[in-house]
């Protein structure tokens, strides 16, 4: 009875024992976590665009089908001669298929009743230029309404604009956002008269580009603004390390 008594205490003994153990290894391993400097690191980077994508539409309205046909393919050869004057190749030159749209007008009539009236066909069609010579067709996109006065009804859009080297600037920049952060967590650590540890993760933001000294607001999905030739890229990089 006695002997049993001695294993039971000593069971007893050895679970508590065990017990603490558990208690202090978990209050380690939590004040271990907690000894974590979390950091964002931001790059930014300006640069032009190298790529322009421009469009305009002319278009043609008389009574009869054919006749609004036969006078916009004249207002499109106008087009071509003006654009290779400009310096354009006319391989640069994309046209859309032709659109036609029957153009009707509402008349009132006495007793709150209107009827219906067709004033023509209305076709017209698109051409578009994807250009590295920037300046040049963004030049072009401000004078080609002189097409005007030759009897084409024309309308310009506005230029959008690209760059090609969007790749190598993301690699530079994630760089340059890394080393940013740890430059900002050994400063912090520094600090707390602490020494940075290893990077426990690290986590990429959004690239953004937006135009130039602009109030553009970033989105969660990431901007990617168009209608400026000047740009700014932004990406962040937030990285957590150990301390000890």
């Amino acid at each position: 009875m006695k002997n049993n008594k001695i294993i039971i205490a000593l069971i007893v003994g050895f679970a508590f024992v065990l017990g603490c153990w558990f208690l202090s290894n978990t209050f380690l391993k939590k004040n271990q976590t907690d000894d974590t400097i979390q950091v964002t690191g931001l790059a930014e980077e300006n640069f032009t665009s190298d790529l322009i994508v421009w469009s305009c539409t002319f278009s043609k309205q008389t009574m009869d089908l054919k006749e609004s046909y036969k006078a916009l393919k004249t207002d499109r050869e106008k087009v071509i001669a003006y654009m290779k004057s400009k310096g354009v190749e006319e391989n640069q030159l994309v046209f859309s298929s032709v659109s036609t749209y029957l153009d009707y007008e509402y008349i009132s009539m006495q007793g709150g009743e209107s009827r219906k009236e067709f004033r023509g066909y209305m076709l017209s069609q698109t051409v578009r230029i994807e250009s590295k010579d920037v300046e040049k067709i963004e030049k072009l996109s401000r004078e080609v309404t002189e097409l005007i006065d030759q009897g084409v009804e024309l309308r310009s859009d506005s230029p959008q604009y690209f760059y090609t080297k969007l790749s190598a600037l993301k690699i530079k920049m994630v760089a340059n956002a890394t080393k940013d952060a740890r430059e900002r967590a050994e400063k912090v650590a520094s600090n707390a008269k602490a020494k940075l540890g290893r990077l426990k993760q690290a986590d990429l933001g959004i690239f953004q580009i937006t135009a130039q000294n602009s109030t553009e607001e970033y989105s969660w999905g990431g901007t990617y603004n168009t209608s400026s030739k000047e740009k700014t890229a932004s990406i962040t990089m937030k990285l957590s390390f150990s301390t000890h």
